[in-house]
């Protein structure tokens, strides 16, 4: 089958599917070939931002010193001082919930292996172990990019899935958002592009249409 563009593939994904009560998000499904993914290296794991963001909220989380988390108070969507994460851990159902409900967490670097210790059993089967901050640093311009990013993660499938926006946006943000995922996955694959099997776009509860 030929390839078509991202945006006739998204158009016609969108026009497929039947309106429905709730906010539908537009998801892509990648499979993969040729790749032994029982090698970690195989694996994909990334945070991409989107040219369009989401569509809708991404809340980030900052665990760090009163002095770091100043700098973001406003800007991060949670803010936990160091002298909290003990309390956190204590009530494991209650740190799951939090981990849920936060799409990506930053740390400064020196809490790094208390938060191991505490919530690493909750935040690393998630694959939401908070990237390290230098202690000091303004992590505000880094917050803002997470709020208009996804995380990709393939662990040992060869079919993993990425949201790149909601119904509710234009066919063409769509397709950017599209097009940005596919060119970052293309450029972390062993053999590039020769590494994807197909590609498809659809909606939550709407019919997948092929890209590629």
């Amino acid at each position: 089958m030929a390839d078509r563009s991202s945006l006739e593939a998204v158009t016609e994904a969108l026009g497929k599917a039947d309106e429905r009560k709730f906010a539908e998000s537009v998801e892509l499904s990648v499979n993969l070939k040729d790749l032994d993914l029982s090698v970690p290296k195989n694996r994909l794991e990334d945070e991409i931002p989107l040219p369009n963001g989401r569509g809708k909220p991404v809340r980030v989380a900052v665990f760090g010193s009163p002095e770091l988390l100043q700098k973001v108070k406003g800007v991060a969507d949670l803010v936990v001082a160091a002298n909290e994460l003990d309390e956190i851990a204590k009530d494991k159902k209650a740190a799951k919930k939090l981990v849920n409900r936060v799409d990506f967490f930053l740390a400064e670097a020196p809490l790094m292996p208390t938060i191991g210790r505490r919530l690493g059993v909750v935040l690393g089967p998630r694959g939401k172990m908070p990237r390290p901050l230098p202690p000091g640093s303004d992590p505000t311009n880094l917050v803002n990019a997470l709020k208009r990013s996804i995380r990709i993660r393939s662990k040992g499938n060869r079919t993993f899935h990425a949201p790149v926006g909601t119904r509710a946006m234009k066919p063409e943000q769509i397709a950017q958002n599209v097009d940005a995922v596919l060119e970052r996955i293309v450029g972390k694959l062993e053999r590039g592009r020769t590494n994807i099997e197909s590609v498809y776009v659809k909606t939550t509860m709407g019919p997948a249409v092929r890209v590629w």
